[in-house]
């Protein structure tokens, strides 16, 4: 009994995984953009190494997988903030705002990125619509994220409801951004522990 309960609750997380995995696998994002996980390295080694600082902003669930990559973005060493946060410094030209639009935008972002991008800033925004989504038009780079969001009727019965599939798509990017760029920044696992709070 239990050997069947375990294999029941592996079979099922294969079957998120893989269905996190098809996003990932599909010609459509080399067909038509350059990779997100591309961009996303591009913009923020950029960022890095002219000492800008990295803002990060979504909304609802988008905005939860951005704040996991903004505290890991801290411990990589770079100046990463959380649009919201009352410690949020102001964004200037030197900055990079990456900001999350799955179904292609939000009034709450388009406003944000809007703001980046009077004041000089790099908008970098993630989308799963990159060609008619609200929040587009402040982008200087599109990483497009071709995953099921709320924005799409889902054709079929999912695992995953509404934008879960884009949403633990994000985690999954984000964690490959933060491997590359371990090695682009020279960062040791021993120099990231050391930046993780001691105060919890």
């Amino acid at each position: 009994m239990a050997t069947d309960q375990k294999n029941s609750v592996s079979a099922l997380a294969t079957q998120i995984c893989n269905q996190i995995n098809s996003v990932f696998s599909q010609s459509t994002i080399s067909e038509t953009l350059p990779s997100a996980l591309s961009f996303l390295l591009e913009e923020i080694s950029a960022t890095s190494f002219r000492q800008g600082r990295v803002f990060v902003h979504g909304v609802g669930r988008e905005g939860l997988m951005l704040k996991a990559f903004c505290m890991r973005l801290a411990h990589l060493g770079l100046s990463a903030h959380c649009v919201g946060d009352m410690t949020t410094p102001p964004i200037s030209s030197s900055d990079l705002l990456i900001a999350s639009a799955g179904p292609g935008g939000f009034p709450t972002v388009d406003a944000i990125c809007g703001i980046a991008k009077s004041n000089g800033a790099c908008v970098v925004v993630v989308t799963a619509q990159p060609e008619n989504g609200s929040a587009v038009k402040y982008a200087d780079k599109i990483a497009f994220l071709p995953a099921q969001t709320m924005a799409k009727e889902e054709e079929s019965v999912s695992l995953l409801p509404m934008g879960s599939v884009y949403e633990g798509a994000m985690f999954v990017l984000f964690e490959m951004v933060v491997f590359k760029l371990t090695g682009i920044l020279g960062q040791t696992p021993e120099a990231i522990r050391s930046r993780h709070t001691n105060l919890e």
